[in-house]
């Protein structure tokens, strides 16, 4: 029975092995011909030797063909999906906070609007959002890269269903000390809510810096140009060049990987409330 037991535990260990090569191996791979020499990218496995030569080639424009911005374009995403994200933060604090602590006619139905929308399809909205950005003259802007992404129904959704399993009885507290909802908001949701915050930080994070067709719709300067669209850009005129690519996919994947590790333990506790 005991020799079943570990026979089991150790198939498992085994198996739990191979999925984490397999999910490793695609990004390994990339990391590795991004150092990899030009002659030896997608040849080799394992290059015979490391060579920072495809950084060099973005952080200098791509010198072999006509310049482009790479570092502008990294700061760019930066800029934005930061940004982006902040914004969305905010909103679904307050519209969470609101549509879970305070009583209102047709808190309900807004409820009920935000859950119907989350399923509705938004590639619908990408021309009357288009139009609206052209008619407000924010074409070609960071505004128009940030401001269509500053509410995020998802975050809302997360926020409120969080902050209804704080008692009521902590807030009525707070409000008979005097604080107002901003305060109770700042003082007591938020330091309850640090797991929560970090899973959708990540998630809002993760899914504004890998957008790709909205950036690719509403700007066209290269000065403006996003990582995502100068890198889907790569693959016509910068074919001949699959060094350089996979050295723009490392930088593109690298802000993910660091904020997971640096945030790695708030988000174990918040995925526990998330698969509750």
């Amino acid at each position: 029975m005991v020799g079943s037991k570990k026979l089991k535990t150790t198939l498992l260990y085994i198996l739990a092995f191979v999925i984490l090569i397999i999910m490793v191996f695609p990004y390994l791979y990339m990391v590795l011909n991004s150092l990899a020499p030009w002659d030896q990218v997608d040849r080799k496995m394992i290059p015979t030797k490391l060579t920072l030569r495809s950084y060099e080639w973005l952080f200098t424009g791509g010198d072999d063909v006509v310049p482009r911005p790479w570092l502008r374009a990294f700061f760019n995403s930066f800029v934005v999906t930061l940004s982006s994200t902040l914004l969305m933060m905010v909103t679904a604090i307050l519209v969470g906070y609101a549509l879970a602590k305070l009583k209102f006619k047709g808190s309900r139905l807004i409820n009920n609007i935000i859950l119907f929308q989350m399923f509705y399809p938004a590639v619908i909205l990408l021309i009357p959002l288009f139009l609206i950005i052209r008619y407000f003259g924010m074409y070609d802007t960071y505004w128009a890269m940030i401001l269509p992404k500053a509410v995020n129904l998802w975050a809302i959704f997360m926020y409120t269903n969080f902050f209804r399993s704080i008692p009521d009885e902590l807030i009525e507290a707070a409000k008979m000390d005097g604080a107002g909802q901003l305060t109770i908001i700042a003082r007591i949701v938020l330091p309850m809510s640090k797991s929560i915050t970090t899973i959708i930080f990540l998630f809002l994070f993760m899914e504004r810096w890998v957008e790709l067709l909205w950036d690719m719709l509403v700007v066209n300067s290269e000065n403006m140009l996003t990582l995502n669209v100068l890198l889907a850009q790569m693959f016509g005129p910068y074919g001949a060049f699959p060094g350089p690519m996979y050295a723009a996919s490392v930088l593109l994947t690298l802000p993910i990987l660091v904020l997971f590790i640096i945030f790695s333990k708030n988000f174990k506790e918040g995925m526990q409330f998330v698969l509750k």
